[in-house]
């Protein structure tokens, strides 16, 4: 029998300009991404990069789905997708700023 937890995937500030593993699919589970939040919390413009690494591979131009996106100071993005991933795959952050906040939302199915 399938087991669906909802839940709070992962939370990250990375270090500034450094792509970053922000959350792997566990071993033998399926996740489906249900939003992203992305908090500017810096008064300054910045940007910030997205990407989903099948089978956690090297980092390449294919994976990702934003790519240097500006984000206001004192703002949020917030990416609704419904995102499936298999176990292993990786989703990789970048911010162009310090401060700036990644809330990561779904479901694991195990």
């Amino acid at each position: 029998m399938s087991t669906s937890t909802y839940k709070t995937l992962a939370q990250i500030s990375p270090t500034i300009s450094t792509l970053t593993d922000m959350y792997t699919v566990p071993a033998a589970t399926a996740t489906t991404i249900s939003s992203l939040c992305i908090c500017n919390t810096n008064a300054t413009d910045g940007y910030f990069s997205i990407s989903i690494a099948v089978g956690g591979a090297a980092d390449d131009f294919k994976q990702y789905i934003y790519s240097h996106l500006p984000i206001s100071g004192n703002d949020t993005f917030i990416f609704t997708g419904g995102i499936t991933m298999a176990a292993t795959d990786v989703l990789r952050v970048n911010a162009g700023l310090t401060n700036i906040a990644f809330n990561l939302f779904g479901m694991e199915a195990s």
